[in-house]
């Protein structure tokens, strides 16, 4: 599996991106130093911490690979202290033991955008890497998007959406499972909005962000996307990752900050059981809740490789099921409504993609 991963990275790969790992035991790092010198990638390893955050201030690294149990700091004491002058390096942080990472609030709060257990194995390593090159390059090109449309204000709107229908695409191209999926959702989601009596602009927003919910897949695997068995621990708590993965290549253009809210929480759920940061009730921002309903609602009644569309009744039944803890009690309650007394405008939209 290494070597397949390693090939396809080889591949893929034409910069050569720059890659720092912080460990403080010399044998990690010689072992690092190894493994990844074998891809594309430049790689320093440092064992002061101390020293990685001076050598990060002069140095251009897109992204870091740091030990959590340090002396004389810990990797959440470097973080604190690189995030004080640079906000855009991608952090993944290695532990010991799962129990030893630090706690869920001080990962976001960080901005760490993953961690990984250490084993003499690297494979689960190497798909983190993968995913956050990937992720590299798609803000990169945002970014790259943005200076441009800056000096052409009067392009932006439709740049803003061709830039979305490519990188959209380009998702659903990974994975024919969800071909229309995105665009399902979007017009389910405005439907919710318009029956709860949103205003145009969070219609907007609600559409925009139904199209762009599940950027984040392009920096998963296509390995893990297309499989068609059951997906190992691992591969789910990858898959997992979109969210954050999507909110953070849409956080480099400010075009899309009214979107991110509704890409990275679509999958909380209400009684706080969901992901990435288990926000629960009113605390999930409120167009996430609603692009919740319609992602669920489109999953169940959309045909997968593992088994057909369910039947409408059983959905109903599910909605009505996990009111109040999957669902947000009032808009579950007003898709219910809507599969009862106007499903044309469903089937419309199953119809239409």
């Amino acid at each position: 599996m290494r070597k397949a991963l390693q090939n396809q990275i080889n591949g893929a790969e034409k910069e050569r991106y720059r890659i720092i790992a912080v460990d403080d035991e010399i044998g990690i790092i010689e072992s690092l130093s190894v493994f990844l010198k074998r891809t594309d990638y430049e790689f320093v390893g440092i064992t002061d911490p101390v020293e990685a955050i001076e050598t990060i201030k002069r140095e251009h690294f897109d992204l870091m690979l740091l030990d959590f149990m340090m002396t004389p700091l810990h990797g959440d004491e470097v973080v604190e202290e690189i995030r004080k002058f640079n906000k855009e390096l991608y952090i993944l942080l290695l532990t010991g033991h799962k129990d030893l990472a630090p706690p869920l609030e001080t990962i976001k709060r960080l901005d760490i955008q993953g961690y990984c257990e250490k084993s003499d194995k690297f494979d689960q390593l190497l798909l983190l890497i993968e995913s956050g090159i990937k992720s590299i390059k798609q803000m990169q090109e945002i970014k790259r998007i943005n200076e441009e449309l800056e000096e052409t204000n009067e392009k932006l709107e439709q740049a803003y959406l061709e830039s979305v229908q490519t990188l959209r695409y380009t998702v659903e191209a990974k994975d024919t499972y969800t071909r229309g999926h995105s665009d399902r959702v979007s017009e389910y989601s405005v439907l919710i909005g318009r029956k709860l009596g949103l205003p145009e602009e969070q219609l907007k927003i609600l559409r925009i962000g139904g199209l762009f919910h599940d950027i984040g897949k392009i920096g998963i695997p296509d390995s893990i996307l297309q499989k068609n068995a059951k997906l190992t621990d691992d591969e789910y708590s990858e898959i997992k990752n979109h969210p954050s993965i999507g909110a953070h290549i849409l956080g480099a253009a400010t075009i899309f900050k009214d979107i991110i809210p509704i890409v990275k929480h679509h999958h909380e759920r209400y009684d706080g059981r969901g992901y990435p940061s288990g926000l629960a009730g009113e605390n999930i921002p409120y167009l996430a809740r609603i692009a919740a309903v319609a992602d669920t609602f489109d999953a169940m009644t959309s045909r997968r490789s593992y088994r057909d569309a369910l039947d409408l009744q059983y959905v109903k039944d599910e909605f009505e099921r996990c009111k109040g803890t999957q669902f947000d009690p009032q808009i579950a309650e007003v898709f219910i409504n809507i599969l009862n007394n106007e499903f044309d405008k469903i089937k419309e939209i199953q119809e239409k993609y």
